[in-house]
């Protein structure tokens, strides 16, 4: 027989309701109106700097050049700031998985176990469990911030912003009437995608509008073109050469380097040695996997493997690819391995009941509508190191933020903010939530002017993270 601390309470639909709206009168949704950074607020650089210890000294001045280009890149590089900034800002007091770091930028396209392409979120480094509101605030912000970067005015940016909130509010109504199984098998397919651009475009009046609107698609659909053909067959023609015969991955320093150029003091390690804990590592990693993927697996070896500078915010954290073969060398297969830390959500959340790998394979199996067949973890050879693994390319895919226009963005924002309140419906209570957030637009109104206010302190902490390269107490590389 179950204990009591293994009894799962199912409250009714009429308690789940009155739970949200009994939270909506103690944290009323508008409450993040006329948001002020706390008056003991870190110094952003000096947590910035905090990360950069753990991180690989070489690429640190990466990570730097990259968060150096705007205030956007900034923000995308951040996620530690804000998230010592949300730990103040008011709770209802429903939980939901994480992302953690649901910036506009970590949406994307990637390819379903059918080979669907689907729209989702993509990265899952900081996933937690916590207050709902801290992802939608980080999305929020991302579209004020985003919106700026682009030239928009004003009241463009403010427009975006509020859509963003009020497809989350929307959505979570929806799944708040949905069965429990038809949230989990929820969606957003390319299909589904496009035509919800040609709904949006048919609902146009104006000849400008309709025509930037028809650009738009055209964009949408070469950026679903490109991502069906992006994948291992592809990557090996990208990052490969032949040698002797056999293919290996191309050095391409800082950004690429293979295992068998990296100098013994980058891991205090031989080459040799090296490979011998790539292959230990490897061997862990197929034990997380189901068993017929594990299989699958075992039909390929690994052929080479190489150092590889991922995204912005993951920058010095260590990142590798590992070719593999099957059958022949035309039949390969990249995965990426990631180093996977504490999310930074755990300086102010309980932390997480999984190692820093376990945790983000979990969150985004629980967030995802479909996650990569080959995702796993293992605990690092060296002692406090984590990683996870999954495919390299799987028909991914991404908008380009900076080319967007007011209204392709608005589009953009609608889809995002449906994805988000579906990842946390799945792991949160979507009667409660949406019961919270009522049917009125105080919510959006309200992070719509807390994202405002947040885009003016991100900007300030832009400007004291460029002075601390400039005055030399930061290293940065541009361009790489």
């Amino acid at each position: 027989m179950p204990t009591d601390a293994t009894k799962i309470a199912h409250p009714s639909l009429e308690e789940r309701r009155a739970r949200g709206k009994e939270l909506r009168k103690q944290t009323p949704p508008s409450s993040h109106l006329k948001w002020k950074p706390a008056a003991d607020r870190p110094d952003p650089v000096a947590l910035l700097e905090e990360q950069d210890a753990r991180r690989e000294p070489d690429l640190v001045p990466v990570r730097h050049g990259r968060m150096m280009v705007s205030p956007f890149t900034f923000y995308r590089g951040a996620a530690r700031i804000m998230a010592a900034d949300l730990k103040d800002t008011p709770r209802a007091g429903l939980t939901t998985q994480l992302c953690g770091d649901a910036h506009l930028s970590n949406f994307g396209v990637f390819a379903s176990p059918e080979r669907t392409l689907l729209f989702d979120l993509n990265d899952f480094d900081e996933t937690l469990p916590g207050p709902f509101e801290y992802d939608v605030a980080r999305m929020a912000a991302s579209f004020t911030i985003a919106a700026r970067n682009n030239g928009f005015g004003k009241a463009d940016a403010r427009d975006v912003t509020r859509t963003s909130v009020s497809a989350y509010r929307s959505a979570m109504a929806e799944f708040a009437e949905m069965r429990t199984m038809d949230i989990w098998y929820a969606r957003l397919s390319e299909d589904e995608l496009l035509a919800a651009m040609k709904t949006a475009e048919s609902a146009l009046k104006g000849k400008a509008q309709k025509k930037t609107a028809k650009q738009a698609e055209g964009r949408a659909r070469q950026i679903a073109a490109k991502a069906h053909t992006r994948d291992s067959l592809q990557a090996l023609s990208k990052l490969t050469e032949v040698v002797d015969g056999k293919h290996r991955i191309v050095s391409q320093p800082p950004v690429v380097v293979p295992f068998r150029e990296l100098d013994v003091s980058t891991y205090g390690v031989d080459p040799d040695q090296l490979e011998h804990y790539v292959r230990a590592e490897f061997r862990a990693y197929r034990a997380t996997l189901q068993s017929d993927r594990r299989h699958l697996l075992e039909k390929f070896e690994i052929v080479d493997v190489a150092r590889k500078v991922v995204g912005v915010g993951s920058v010095g954290t260590r990142a590798f690819i590992a070719l593999l073969q099957g059958r022949d060398g035309q039949d390969p297969l990249f995965l990426q391995v990631k180093e996977a830390t504490a999310s930074v959500l755990e300086d102010h959340l309980p932390k997480s009941r999984h190692q820093p790998g376990s945790r983000v394979v979990h969150g985004q199996r629980m967030m995802q509508a479909a996650s990569d067949i080959y995702l796993g973890w293992t605990k690092g050879v060296q002692e406090g190191r984590f990683l996870y693994w999954r495919q390299l390319r799987d028909m991914k895919g991404s908008v380009v933020v900076e080319a967007m226009t007011p209204m392709s963005l608005a589009f953009y924002a609608r889809q995002c903010g449906w994805t988000l309140a579906r990842a946390h419906a799945r792991s949160g209570d979507p009667v409660a939530i949406a019961a919270y957030l009522g049917k009125s637009d105080g919510f959006e109104l309200s992070l719509t002017d807390f994202s405002e206010r947040y885009a003016d302190q991100n900007e300030r902490d832009y400007e004291a993270f460029t002075a601390a390269v400039k005055s030399g107490r930061l290293a940065a590389v541009e361009g790489v």
